[in-house]
């Protein structure tokens, strides 16, 4: 078949009447259905129902099974965040029944020590879901118009997250760590106003329970002649995480039956008691901790952590997986370095951990403070036992 009778097999158009016409085995095609193809292709992508976003869902017991492997201990909690995590996503996949009964969105507090897995567990829930994940620090939010980065970029950080899909973000998980740092200053009326505290946390309300914001594409600051993207909070998952050192003392008080007076028992708080306090932590805890009551009304599950014991950072060394042992064992691996742990070294390393107060934290300062030291004696790398 010559040139001029090559007709495109969709149109019928021959090729001196388009700017291109793809040959194939037994077909052809030219530019002009290649761009409607395309504007069809986009068209119906747009026109796709948010509510038709699902996530491959797996009951509680096998998400608690997938954060064991990530997670040492915090037996509570990730069966509290289980099962939240599921109710949450279970209410978004079922969301095109129509029912008459709206369910409601049940956003996370996790309360704990530094070092005890708060962002681990987040990260861990999100990488299993298969869902984006924003994580923020509270601590650079300041009130709209202040010196700080708005409320907003928390959204546009999920947006980022999400390769800027709307749909996708709208579903995605947003933890916020540090929250304990904007608690309220004080009780006591102030002459100057609480930007980096209570200021953040009304200033949060509404995107946590549930509105339409507008955010800028490129984060940062709004401009009035931007562009922006409007983004449905009501699907998102909050999750937020704090040590809220002193939280102990408020709890104990309220538990106890202390008394006053020169016969009083006054008793310093043991780290075990200060540990099964936190698990006792109600809402009136916080509150009096310095978060306003309505920002605790929009977090109704309270999950708190325990700091870890010599045993379980010994297996958050040797039994997690991507643990810090086996990222050192990797490096040495690459200079053809064969890199062992005994059990009595595991115990040391975990012995010095505990002492520190900074949970899982301090084992990778304690590594990075070893392991040099095993360097400087390698001349030559070879097969060989550190």
């Amino acid at each position: 078949m010559s040139e001029e009778e090559i007709l495109c097999s969709f149109c019928g158009r021959s090729k001196s009447q388009t700017k291109l016409l793809i040959a194939g085995l037994d077909a052809h095609i030219c530019d002009i259905c290649i761009s409607q193809a395309d504007m069809i292709l986009k068209d119906d992508e747009s026109s796709k129902d948010p509510s038709d976003f699902a996530v491959e869902l797996k009951p509680p017991k096998e998400i608690k099974k997938f954060l064991d492997l990530h997670v040492i201990g915090q037996e509570d909690a990730k069966k509290t965040l289980s099962v939240a995590v599921y109710n949450h996503y279970k209410r978004i996949n079922q969301k095109h029944l129509q029912e008459e009964i709206e369910i409601q969105k049940s956003n996370l507090i996790l309360v704990g020590p530094t070092g005890t897995g708060k962002t681990l567990l987040a990260q861990t829930i999100s990488k299993f879901l298969n869902v984006p994940i924003a994580i923020v620090d509270a601590t650079v939010l300041t009130e709209a118009g202040y010196v700080g980065e708005d409320v907003e970029s928390i959204l546009s950080k999920l947006l980022q997250a999400a390769d800027f899909d709307v749909d996708k973000a709208q579903n995605g998980i947003v933890f916020i760590d540090e929250i304990d740092k904007i608690a309220r200053k004080s009780d006591n009326p102030s002459i100057t106003r609480d930007v980096s505290g209570e200021g953040v946390q009304q200033a949060l309300l509404k995107i946590i329970e549930g509105s339409i914001a507008s955010i800028p594409p490129q984060g940062g600051r709004k401009h009035p002649q931007q562009e922006f993207l409007q983004v449905d909070t009501k699907d998102i998952l909050f999750i937020c995480g704090g040590a809220f050192n002193g939280l102990e003392e408020q709890i104990q008080k309220r538990v106890s039956d202390n008394t006053i007076g020169f016969n009083s028992n006054i008793q310093k708080l043991s780290d075990e008691v200060k540990e099964s306090l936190f698990k006792e932590a109600k809402s009136q805890d916080l509150n009096k901790y310095g978060l306003i009551p309505e920002f605790i009304g929009r977090f109704p599950v309270v999950a708190a952590l325990e700091e870890l014991s010599e045993s379980e950072l010994v297996k958050v060394m040797s039994e997690t997986k991507n643990s810090i042992t086996d990222q050192f064992k990797y490096l040495f691996k690459l200079d053809n370095i064969t890199l062992e742990f005994t059990d009595g070294a595991f115990k040391q390393i975990a012995r010095e951990a505990k002492a520190s107060a900074s949970g899982a934290r301090a084992l990778r300062a304690i590594f990075e403070e070893i392991l040099p030291v095993s360097y400087t004696h390698l001349t030559l790398p070879t097969n060989r036992e550190v």
